[in-house]
């Protein structure tokens, strides 16, 4: 009997309890707590990363990249954060639901975990993809399955995915602290998929901190795991939509940096790729590119197609090229070659609509609208590929809310890794 007592006690002691979680680590300041929040949200939570090495990044002059909504509120007040600050939002259930390993959502380009994960119809049609959009997503969908949700928020909407890499080590620190735990499930979608991904792979700063060994799946959405290069491929129709002078206000990055319309010949350095001007307002875009001449060929229906996609002057615009983007900050290349750990479980998931409401879509080849099947499937520098799934309706600004693409994912989720 003393022998079943002394065993069960030497049990209780093993067994990991939140009280003897790790603390948040000393360079977190939690600076904020908001605990009234919309789109369903439970709370949000503002950090500061206080580690040597985050910048104040460019924003555009003419704030179409600041932040809004009440996401202004969360970060004090500042349109224009410092890149060290992140928001942690955390869903209902968020430490009670029942499923042990907690899932982190993580957001892409031009977006944030409202929009993304909770309200899709916050922007209307454009941001959600479609003419009709739910007021619900990805964040309800798993929260009512029982899963402990959180996502975080960057600071800057198409911000540097190194000092981004970081910080979702960060919220999943946060995460462990508070609830107790281990290891915690990544979801990454479009350009949230790189900071994800990079942080796994240790792909970091010199500065940065190394994976903590601490995500037990990685699950991508339309992530550009081999790259894209929509912008350069499509580029006339691509800066229609960016250049003021045309009647643009897309927060998004150009392949030129002349352009002329409706007779005005216009430079906006701002909006480049390339860092020019004095402005890198979009590092987090550049990081992402990779060619696809060679396999899709070019939209040679564009105006200045050559120009624009090899770079030089044509009749109507000026632009460094593709090549020259890649040069100056690609990080596809040093991803793959990083590899995901061999232990974490990885999941790949495409689009197969190319029908993203309000702009051009990608139809060299079978493309979710802005990322090719073949690059959100790619598996290389990948060792354990546990799932891929093509959801042939979905679109890219789809990926957050689709029905089936929710189910997938909770199917993932749930499975033994």
């Amino acid at each position: 009997m003393w022998t079943v007592v002394v065993a069960a006690l030497i049990g209780a002691l093993l067994v990991p309890t939140a009280a003897h979680a790790a603390a948040i680590p000393s360079y977190l300041t939690m600076e904020q707590r908001y605990t009234s929040v919309a789109n369903g949200w439970d709370t949000v939570e503002r950090y500061l990363d206080t580690t040597p090495g985050f910048t104040q990044e460019d924003y555009p002059p003419d704030g179409r990249g600041d932040q809004d909504g009440q996401r202004v509120t969360f970060f004090g007040g500042v349109k224009q954060p410092f890149s060290g600050r992140f928001l942690l939002y955390a869903a209902p259930g968020a430490t009670t639901n029942p499923e042990p390993v907690p899932v982190l959502l993580v957001h892409g380009a031009n977006d944030n975990p409202d929009r993304a994960w909770a309200n899709p119809g916050e922007s209307g049609g454009f941001g959600c993809g479609a003419l009709s959009c739910p007021g619900t997503g990805m964040m309800q969908y798993l929260s009512n399955a029982g899963y402990r949700v959180f996502a975080i928020g960057f600071a800057h909407k198409e911000g540097d995915n190194l000092m981004q890499a970081q910080q979702v080590g960060d919220a999943i620190a946060v995460i462990k602290a508070k609830l107790g735990v281990s290891t915690v499930d990544l979801v990454g979608w479009s350009k949230g998929e790189m900071s994800a991904r990079m942080y796994v792979s240790s792909v970091r700063p010199s500065w940065g901190r190394p994976y903590a060994g601490d995500v037990r799946k990685l699950i991508t959405l339309g992530g550009p795991n081999a790259g894209y290069d929509y912008p350069f491929a499509h580029g006339w129709a691509h800066d229609l939509s960016i250049w003021p002078e045309c009647g643009g206000s897309i927060n998004s990055p150009a392949p030129h940096t002349y352009m002329t319309c409706y007779g005005l010949y216009a430079y906006h350095p701002e909006f480049s790729f390339v860092p020019t001007g004095g402005y890198d307002c979009y590092p987090g875009q550049r990081q992402m590119l990779a060619r696809f001449d060679q396999t899709y060929g070019i939209d040679q229906t564009q105006q200045d197609w050559y120009t624009t996609y090899y770079g030089g002057q044509g009749f109507y615009t000026k632009g460094p090229g593709i090549q020259a983007a890649i040069d100056a900050g690609s990080l596809i290349a040093r991803i793959q070659q990083a590899g995901v750990p061999a232990s974490v479980s990885t999941y790949l998931l495409a689009g197969g609509s190319p029908s993203v409401v309000g702009i051009f879509n990608e139809d060299r080849g079978p493309s979710d609208g802005v990322v090719f099947e073949s690059s959100a499937l790619a598996t290389a520098g990948i060792p354990t590929v546990a799932g891929t799934a093509l959801v042939a309706g979905a679109n890219h600004l789809e990926l957050g809310w689709y029905p089936a693409v929710e189910s997938q994912v909770a199917h993932w989720l749930a499975e033994e890794s």
